[in-house]
C-alpha cells in the first residue's frame, strides 16, 4: 500500500524561538500589530510503501523520534492517508 503523509514538527512552547521572534517583530513593522505570537516549525510531506497503515505508523514514529524532531525541543504530529488507486479494465 502506498500512503502520504504530512508531518509537522514545532518548537515546545517552553522553548524560546527566535525565528518566531523575528516574523513577529517583521510584522510590526509593517503595521500589523494585532498578531500576538509566532512559531515557527517544519512541514514535512513524503510517501510511502508499507503493508498496512500500522506499519506506516511505526515508520514515521520512528523517523519522528530519531531523525526529524529533537524530541527534548520539539513536538511532532501527522497525518497518514492511503493513496488509493483507481484501475482500468
Amino acid at each position: 500500500m502506498k500512503f502520504t503523509v504530512e508531518i509537522d514538527v514545532m518548537p515546545l512552547k517552553e522553548i524560546l524561538d527566535p525565528q518566531g521572534k523575528a516574523v513577529k517583530l517583521g510584522l510590526g513593522h509593517l503595521g500589523i500589530e494585532n498578531v500576538q505570537e509566532v512559531r515557527i516549525g517544519r512541514h514535512i510531506t513524503m510517501t510511502m510503501q508499507a503493508k498496512d497503515e500500522k506499519e506506516a505508523r511505526a515508520t514515521v514514529e520512528k523517523a519522528c523520534e530519531k531523525l526529524l524532531s529533537n524530541v527534548i525541543m520539539e513536538t511532532y504530529t501527522y497525518t497518514i492517508k492511503e493513496q488509493k488507486t483507481v484501475g482500468r479494465k
